[in-house]
């Protein structure tokens, strides 16, 4: 299979090169240690394309030191948004790429989806799902929590910064190293 990863320039961008275009089949396990405990998920083969560019991401150690800059915990729409190396919600690996595995796309506990800012947008920036959540079928699903969900929680419990529903984490989160074998 081909992808079509579409190089850009931005501000916040962190380019570390462009993805090859021809994905390698394979079931992927993604380990991500961060400063609160460490989250461990299964790579969907339903998406592909998400799964070569964040492979690619993290074998270039794109997300290591990276903070997760968002926590939402509204009703029936929670998730810890990463993937950001600029921590603002704006930075990006300077590439963006189609959007997979929307038909019935549905984001329960444990979901990983990819964050993006419109149709075709996506980069680097992802989120856990800690609660069932109901999204529009807007954003990419690619993975399943194996192990973690208790660190998804204790950072949820703890809330934002702000004491508002959206808003950056209250005990701030660090991705120290993604590892995927």
């Amino acid at each position: 299979m081909k992808c079509a990863y579409v190089k850009e320039s931005g501000p916040q961008s962190k380019f570390v090169g462009l993805p090859n275009s021809t994905v390698t089949p394979g079931v992927k396990t993604a380990t991500v240690s961060t400063n609160q405990g460490k989250i461990v998920f299964a790579l969907s083969p339903k998406a592909p394309c998400t799964e070569n560019s964040f492979s690619f991401l993290a074998a270039k150690k794109y997300f290591d030191a990276t903070p997760c800059h968002r926590l939402l915990n509204a009703p029936g729409f929670t998730a810890l948004q990463c993937g950001d190396p600029s921590g603002t919600g704006t930075g990006g690996p300077g590439y963006r790429f189609a959007d997979e595995n929307l038909s019935g796309a549905t984001y329960p506990r444990g979901t990983i989806a990819m964050a993006n800012s419109g149709a075709g947008t996506n980069g680097s920036q992802f989120f856990f799902v800690f609660k069932d959540s109901k999204f529009s079928p807007n954003y990419t699903p690619f993975g399943r929590v194996i192990s973690g969900l208790d660190v998804l929680d204790a950072i949820a419990a703890a809330g934002t910064s702000t004491g508002q529903s959206d808003g950056a984490p209250k005990n701030p989160v660090t991705i120290n190293t993604l590892r995927i074998k």
